[in-house]
């Protein structure tokens, strides 16, 4: 379901995505091409800044996404969010990156080719790219980023196999969904 938010915005999406009919998308967000939007997706843009305007979002796999006063959430090319979880903003998520499922990111930023694996929590405190953050990891302001290992070759292999299987998703419900 698409809905304007109080600001009066509706939601942008690619005529090549797909959006199941069970996602919620609310207000100023901005879907991409070959994007995947699964089943009961929430993506909410319908919060103002100060001066009652706010920055589009860039949505690229769709779980719970929302934002604070405003505040942008930008989620980069041919990067994953993976099942249940919650990305708030502000927050950037990079090129290439994957979230695992049930992991929360919140104010923060992640670089390029980086992973984050399941039940991880990144909470205001920016990443560089290239970062690995191991399952059930808390990582906060105070966190010594030097004690985590770079990425390994088969998680960046494993979070490109998800992009191509989401864009394969894409094309296989865009064709049922012609069907009906």
């Amino acid at each position: 379901m698409l809905r304007k938010n109080p600001s009066g915005h509706l939601p942008v999406i690619d005529q090549s995505a797909y959006v199941d009919q069970t996602a919620i998308i609310c207000g100023k967000v901005i879907v991409h091409a070959n994007v995947f939007i699964g089943p009961y997706a929430v993506i909410r843009a319908d919060e103002t800044d100060e001066h009652g305007e706010m920055e589009p979002s860039n949505i690229q796999d769709g779980v719970v996404i929302h934002s604070k006063a405003g505040a942008a959430v930008k989620i980069g090319e041919n990067s994953s969010i993976a099942h249940r979880s919650i990305i708030h903003g502000p927050c950037e998520i990079g090129r290439h990156v994957f979230v695992g499922f049930n992991s929360v990111l919140f104010n923060c930023k992640v670089g390029d080719h980086s992973a984050i694996r399941y039940n991880a929590v990144v909470d205001g405190r920016d990443l560089p790219s290239h970062f690995y953050v191991p399952a059930m990891s808390y990582i906060n302001p105070k966190t010594d980023l030097s004690q985590y290992p770079p990425v390994d070759v088969a998680i960046s292999e494993f979070s490109e196999s998800v992009v191509s299987t989401n864009i394969e998703l894409v094309k296989g419900y865009k064709a049922l969904h012609n069907e009906f």
